[in-house]
């Protein structure tokens, strides 16, 4: 994985952490957005830990950059930053996960094993924030049942459950579906809303009034 913390202190706290877990390992420390970028694409990293202000660019400025040329990338955010904007703005970016600077090491070595299993990880406070702040956006009632028309009874089970923060194996649990068939679900909803990942994916929906999330926390 790599580490990107413009810091010195705080990312070699950081690696040294994570270089303590036998399952881990860290290929390198960026302290800019253009040496993530440079990092990522020459060293493959599976999981991208990534700070949210950076000398030369934000995070997720740097993080669309990655997404763009290797989209396996998996990138977590960790901020001081807590605003419902810059959590919008690292999903907006591609983000799978947004830590605080709060975060506990176990927390942080946690996050990083989830995000290289492909789970979705977002602190639940942060995310209802968010969804909070996207439910004043409105939408026509057309423009909702015509997008709405374009997803299969399936496809929209998925997505409400997508909604819920639940990764792929916990959809093939709930639903009684195989995994791979949720995978071929959530990879057709993700292109009918043509973003890249599933948190954008339930962003996205919320704004364009695809599902109702006004009972949510």
């Amino acid at each position: 994985m790599l580490v990107v913390q413009d810091h010195p202190l705080l990312a070699a706290a950081i690696a040294g952490i994570l270089q303590t877990e036998a399952d881990l390992a860290v290929c390198g420390i960026a302290r800019t957005g253009a040496d993530a970028v440079r990092l990522s694409l020459h060293e493959a990293p599976a999981v991208v830990l990534m700070d949210f202000h950076l000398p030369d660019m934000d995070g997720p400025e740097a993080a669309v950059q990655i997404r763009a040329q290797a989209p396996d990338i998996a990138i977590v955010f960790h901020s001081a930053d807590d605003s419902e904007t810059a959590l919008l703005d690292a999903i907006d970016a591609g983000a799978t996960g947004y830590l605080t600077k709060a975060a506990t090491a176990d927390q942080i070595v946690e996050a990083i094993r989830r995000a290289g299993r492909g789970d979705v990880l977002i602190n639940g406070t942060l995310f209802a924030k968010a969804i909070a702040r996207q439910r004043t956006a409105t939408a026509k009632q057309e423009d909702r049942e015509r997008l709405a028309a374009l997803f299969t009874g399936r496809e929209m089970e998925v997505l409400v459950l997508m909604a819920e923060g639940l990764n792929t194996a916990a959809m093939s649990r709930r639903l009684g579906i195989a995994p791979h068939t949720v995978e071929w679900h959530v990879r057709h909803v993700i292109e009918k809303l043509q973003v890249h990942t599933m948190l954008q994916a339930v962003i996205a929906a919320v704004r364009r009034g695809v599902i109702d999330l006004g009972s949510a926390p």
